[in-house]
């Protein structure tokens, strides 16, 4: 592993956390919002996987309290909290996919910032918690 400390690696691991803290607070607002009042989403067609509102709310509820505390865990370095960070970019870089024939600008920038996010984290994730 290396040693040196990266502040590059720093800026992108303290950008995941940021990000991560912000998508959880996100993700539980609108947990909420399904669990008190399930009419405040409006359903369109029919998908695969189809749940009622509610259930929708209590998966980005416990989903956004993971993903919110895991980036408060990034700033202290925790490896439980960069495995999940690893996942949360990896599956963000692997959706990117999903848009570069609509917006192909976009996809590939939301590919590079998952693969630098990526990096910082595995090589450098305790490097913002030790400086």
């Amino acid at each position: 592993m290396n040693n040196e400390r990266s502040a590059w690696a720093v800026g992108w691991t303290a950008f995941a956390g940021v990000m991560m803290v912000l998508q959880g607070i996100w993700w539980v607002i609108a947990g909420l919002a399904a669990i008190i009042r399930d009419a405040f989403f409006v359903v369109g067609e029919d998908w695969i996987l189809k749940f009622d509102a509610t259930t929708w709310g209590w998966i980005h509820l416990l989903l956004g309290l993971v993903v919110f505390l895991a980036g408060i865990g990034l700033f202290a370095g925790l490896d439980w909290a960069r495995v999940v960070g690893v996942i949360v970019a990896a599956f963000a870089g692997i959706v990117a996919f999903g848009w570069m024939p609509y917006y192909p600008i976009w996809g590939v920038l939301f590919i590079a910032v998952s693969v630098a996010v990526i990096w910082a984290i595995t090589i450098h994730g305790e490097d913002v918690a030790n400086p």
